[in-house]
């Protein structure tokens, strides 16, 4: 196990510098000359060759990448362009609020995949397992924004049960945290949910009719105890599902933070986009793949613990 976690981590390690290498020329590559965009259109040439040479971007490519990959290696993503504030210090106040919505999505997916996966893996083509493939198709037909304004509307406006927008610290108060991001997080785990639920539903059915598991029923095990082994060689896939779905949703907590008027990564990206702000552009993305690789390595343990034939690729 110490082998194949040391083989997980350093492909998750060559990973991460691979794709924040590549992340900085492409980010060149697109942004091009971003002078214009920061200080406006009307800029003069002479304003726009003080600023270009003010942020380093007058240098060699290869100069500007080593002094920027050379402060990130460290953990320093740099100055930002429009505002010359430190990016760290920005990510430090966004990045949390989007995890703590992200987080909680995937708590719900997870509890109530499970939940939803094992009862109606338990009674195939039941009321319960038609309903999850009824919901799933609605759900893929369906923008997800379009749910964030019928939980806004329900929840919050009508039943004043939480909070419309907004977004509390969990140090100013945690009532006040948990009811800032339910609504976001639901949003966010709605789809999440009926896939986890799908996949341990398939996986429970293929499970249930090996002949170990009539093995264990034939010496008088408990159905908890024959559950609980049927759960765990049915989940590789929905867990590998929900790694999937913590990429998906860290792209989906963009609009739902705008929705909610959220003060997470999902402003901070579209801001920095439209005004070619690199290295906000280029801190969000390698942080978003830091959490990536670890969600991912964070599997492969799982994984590995779960079925030990996965611990030999």
């Amino acid at each position: 196990m110490i082998a194949f976690t040391l083989k997980r981590l350093i492909s998750g390690v060559v990973l991460l510098v691979a794709l924040s290498i590549g992340t900085f020329f492409l980010a060149h590559l697109a942004v091009g000359d971003p002078t214009a965009g920061l200080i406006g259109q009307n800029a003069t040439a002479e304003q726009q060759a003080a600023l270009a040479e003010k942020i380093g971007i007058n240098r060699p490519l290869l100069v500007q990448f080593w002094d920027w990959f050379s402060h990130a290696i460290v953990g320093d993503f740099g100055t930002s362009w429009s505002n010359f504030q430190s990016v760290n210090d920005q990510l430090a106040i966004r990045v949390p609020v989007t995890l703590s919505v992200v987080a909680f999505a995937i708590l719900l997916a997870a509890i109530f995949g499970l939940v939803f996966g094992v009862l109606a893996g338990r009674k195939p083509d039941s009321r319960l397992d038609r309903a999850l493939k009824l919901i799933s198709v609605i759900l893929f037909a369906l923008p997800g924004f379009w749910f964030a304004f019928v939980l806004i509307i329900i929840f919050a406006l009508n039943l004043g049960w939480f909070d419309a927008v907004g977004y509390v610290s969990p140090d100013t108060s945690v009532l006040g945290w948990l009811r800032s991001i339910t609504l976001p997080a639901v949003a966010l785990a709605l789809g999440a949910v009926v896939m986890v639920a799908e996949q341990l539903r398939n996986g429970y059915v293929t499970v249930s009719n090996q002949d170990y598991v009539r093995t264990l029923r034939s010496r008088g095990l408990s159905e908890a105890r024959i559950t609980m082994h049927i759960v765990r060689n049915a989940s590789p896939a929905a867990l590998t599902v929900l790694a999937l779905m913590f990429v998906g949703l860290i792209g989906g907590a963009v609009v739902v933070e705008i929705i909610f008027a959220l003060p997470g990564i999902g402003e901070l990206t579209r801001s920095s986009s439209q005004i070619g702000d690199i290295p906000v552009m280029l801190g969000l993305t390698v942080v978003s793949i830091v959490f990536v690789v670890i969600v991912n390595f964070l599997l492969d343990l799982v994984l590995g613990w779960v079925n030990p034939k996965a611990r030999v690729k």
